[in-house]
């Protein structure tokens, strides 16, 4: 029987259990993109009615599309850079650190504490060279913790977290990178308008209370916020075939859909 029951998670927070489940249930299938043993074991444990979570399949196979990508975007920073350090904000209860650890890396984990509390308890505490950290990327805690490794080549990651915020606090967040670590990169997925008010049935549907704010109509807008923000690299569903979505390849000659859900990569300030 599950013994651990949810701690108050709500809005934001709790859509961490709609990718844990994900993976979870993806890890049963016999064509597996993925095995998260670790995420099928916190589904078994936690207290929680997943009947909830209802997606569509071919939002799974997404939602597992990109976790890869954004694991790829990781291994690539760090065949660049071995001795990095990432910053995974809004990390819910990924294994991300597990999964592209290179033996060298300084990772920092980041949520609100509810999550952090939560994640402690499923998956243990901090080690050497892996850091959780309780608090809002929008506050100004977790610099203390960050800004000693200023000097070194710097990641921030953010899955699934940008559009929940409005337009003016994803801004607020790259000014605060740009005026602490200048030079690092920033990867995080947007998505448009139009799948903004898609993905917010989803959520209705699945009585989750978070909603999402920003939509992103071209990777390439940002970079018209500071003349000091640059795209360095753009990923989108469709770039490449996926089996598993062969139903719906017909999207990928549509513009208006093929480019409404990506991957986007950074680079934010210039180094000293």
């Amino acid at each position: 029987m599950p013994d651990k029951s949810i701690p108050n998670l709500k809005d934001v927070s709790e859509t961490l259990l709609i990718t844990l489940h994900t993976r979870a249930v993806e890890s049963g299938r016999p064509n597996a993109m993925l095995k998260d043993d670790k995420a099928v074991a916190m589904v078994k444990q936690l207290n929680y009615d997943f009947s909830r979570i209802r997606i569509q399949p071919h939002d799974e196979v997404t939602i597992i599309m990109r976790m890869h990508e954004f694991d790829r975007f990781t291994r690539d920073f760090l065949t660049r850079h071995p001795e990095a350090v990432i910053v995974h904000i809004g990390c819910g209860l990924d294994t991300r650190f597990d999964r592209v650890d290179n033996g060298r890396v300084e990772w920092f984990d980041l949520d609100l504490p509810e999550v952090i509390e939560l994640r402690r308890e499923l998956l243990g505490m901090e080690s050497e060279r892996y850091h959780l950290i309780s608090g809002s990327v929008f506050d100004d805690n977790w610099l203390d913790a960050v800004g000693p490794y200023r000097p070194c080549p710097l990641l921030f990651i953010a899955e699934g977290v940008m559009p929940y915020f409005d337009e003016t606090r994803v801004k607020s967040l790259f000014r605060k990178l740009k005026d602490h670590f200048p030079g690092c990169e920033f990867v995080f997925d947007g998505i448009s308008p139009f799948t903004i008010w898609a993905d917010n049935l989803h959520l209705a549907f699945s009585r989750i209370d978070a909603r999402m704010h920003w939509g992103l109509k071209n990777g390439k807008d940002i970079e018209n916020w500071d003349a000091d923000i640059h795209m360095l690299e753009e990923w989108y569903y469709f770039d490449r075939p996926e089996p598993r979505l062969n139903a719906f390849q017909w999207i990928r000659h549509i513009p208006f859909l093929a480019k409404s859900a990506g991957v986007f990569h950074y680079r934010v300030g210039s180094q000293p």
